[in-house]
Formats: C-alpha cells, structure tokens, sequence
C-alpha cells in the first residue's frame, strides 16, 4: 500500500481524510503540526503529502521548502486561504496540485488517484528503468543519464515519470494536463509544451538512437525508447 502523510491541524478533517484514504487502500500517516510532519516525512518515505498551509511550529510553505530540498516527492496542498496568491506560492514552490476548504473527501481521493496515477508494480520497492544511457528511479523519483543525476522541477519530473512509465503511448496535452497538472488546473495547456521544451533540454545529451520524447504533429506527445 502507498503512504499518504496527512499534514493537517484540525483533528476532524484529518480524522476524516485518513479514513477516507484508508477505504480507497492507501496507508494514512498524521501528523498535526510542521515539524511533527517532517519528522514522519524522513520516517515514512510517503508516495504523497497532503499539506495544510496554516500549522503550528511550521507552517506549510516551509515545509513545502523542506520537503522539496529531500524529495521530489508529491504534494497537494490544502488550505483555507483562497486568495490566487497564496495558491502561486504554493504552485511555484513546488506544489502539485491545491485544494481550497471546505472540501469534498471524496474529491480530495480522487485528486491523490489522479497524481499517484501509475502502471509500475510498486512492489519491491526498488523500481527502476533503463532507457540506454538514460536510468529512472521510480522509487526515489530521480533521473540519471550517463551516471550523472538530472536536476528537474517537480512538475517536470512527474510529466516525465508519467511519459516513461507508457513507452509508445501518445498522449494529447489535455490529457496530461489531467493526469500530471491535475483536474482543477486553469491554466493553459501551454505549460504542457513549456514543460515538454525544458525536458528535451534537460535531456539533450540523450542519444536519439536509444530514445526521446516525439511530438505527433495534431496527436499530441510521446516517450519513446527502443
């Protein structure tokens, strides 16, 4: 079962998501405060973090910071703030996806289905992928070509992991905005085409001949690999 760190304040809503999360078959973990959250972080390796932005001790953006200087490890982010500023600040540090309260349970599950959303067998723990030169860690979500580690914002790491995990499959930027970005997303499908760019680059160094990301003119985007 994966994990899901629950970083919430408010005992009802915790209580509540963790049971919900329970019923869908995930292992919750709770944590009511930042740094009790950080703790159980580097304790629990979880595959996602629900973080609630106002906490005692440390509040959410920081332990966004902390988490994201460990892991590229998911994070939605739940708060009662609104205000598109605070939502930015989320996204942009590192955040996957955003969820304002009140909320529905259920939506909040199917927001962590939509991230977690993954062919790979985790059972071993120890899942890992050879494209030639190019080596990806599903576990530990990092990229190595030629034996050097591949820096890339979370939200690049994901698009990729997503591509990787389906060889061959062709995907349109509607439907990796669904599944990477997540359903609530409003922004462009531009940032699909942004995110592709900034891989390739990250990616130069790959030769052609062992694998690269295609563009299907009218179709949409795929990873491809010999």
């Amino acid at each position: 079962m994966k994990t899901v760190l629950i970083a919430e304040d408010e005992e009802a809503i915790s209580r509540v998501l963790s049971a919900y999360l329970s019923k869908a078959g995930y292992t919750p973990v709770r944590a009511a405060n930042g740094n009790q959250a950080l703790e159980l972080f580097k304790q629990s390796t979880p595959a996602l973090v629900l973080l609630d932005i106002m906490m005692p001790g440390m509040d959410g953006f920081e332990l966004l910071y902390k988490i994201r200087e460990l892991s590229s490890c998911p994070v939605i982010m739940l708060t009662a703030r609104d205000e598109i500023e605070n939502r930015l600040a989320g996204l942009n540090g590192g955040a996957d996806d955003y969820m304002s309260k009140p909320f529905v349970p259920e939506e909040v599950v199917a927001r962590v289905n939509a991230v977690l959303r993954r062919p790979v067998q985790w059972t071993d723990g120890n899942v890992k992928r050879c494209y030639g030169s190019l080596l990806i860690d599903y576990t530990a979500r990092t990229v190595l070509l030629n034996g050097v580690e591949i820096s890339l914002t979370p939200r690049d790491l994901s698009l990729l992991l997503f591509m990787a995990e389906r060889p061959h499959q062709i995907y349109t930027r509607e439907q990796l905005i669904e599944y990477v970005w997540g359903m609530d997303y409003e922004g462009s499908d531009r940032a699909v085409d942004l995110s592709i760019k900034r891989l390739r680059q990250a990616l130069s160094h790959w030769p052609p001949e062992e694998g690269e990301i295609r563009t299907l003119r009218g179709t949409g985007y795929q990873f491809w690999s010999k």
